[in-house]
């Protein structure tokens, strides 16, 4: 499971030019399952990001967290985040899980991080979104969580 967690002022998600998602302050979370993923891992994850102290504190220090600012999360799924590029000029998609078992981790993951009380808006699994996003710092994290979770 990978995901690219972005700090940002805001993010939108749109489909065929229609404004679907958007967010103010929080995450963009570009979200990747892989062959072999589980839920094990999207627990994981979704108790790391609502608990990643990343926002500033009155010293300016990264300090608080998602919770801390009210800040909100904006997941968009993206297979494209496994693939394998050591090869060739084509990227392979073979580490990426198949369609009908990563859509049902994905829903799971916003599922468990709403339990955490966090604001969860989405893009749509499968679909082809614009995602536009004014990053914050800039910060972002590549995470690419345990396998053996």
């Amino acid at each position: 499971m990978k995901a690219v967690v972005q700090k940002v002022k805001r993010a939108k998600v749109s489909i065929d030019g229609n404004l679907f998602s958007s967010i103010d302050k929080g995450f963009l979370v570009l979200f990747g399952a892989e062959k072999g993923d589980n839920k094990n891992q999207a627990d994981w994850l979704a108790n790391k990001l609502s608990v990643l102290r990343c926002f500033p504190d009155e010293n300016d220090k990264m300090n608080l967290s998602l919770q801390d600012v009210n800040g909100s999360i904006l997941v968009v799924s993206q297979f494209t985040l496994c693939a394998d590029v050591k090869k060739g000029t084509r990227p392979s998609f073979d580490n990426a899980m198949k369609p009908d078992e990563a859509i049902e981790v994905y829903e799971y993951f916003i599922t468990k991080l709403k339990e955490k009380s966090l604001s969860v808006k989405t893009g749509v699994f499968g679909a082809h979104m614009e995602v536009d996003l004014l990053n914050d710092g800039p910060v972002t994290f590549i995470i690419d969580v345990p396998i053996y979770l």
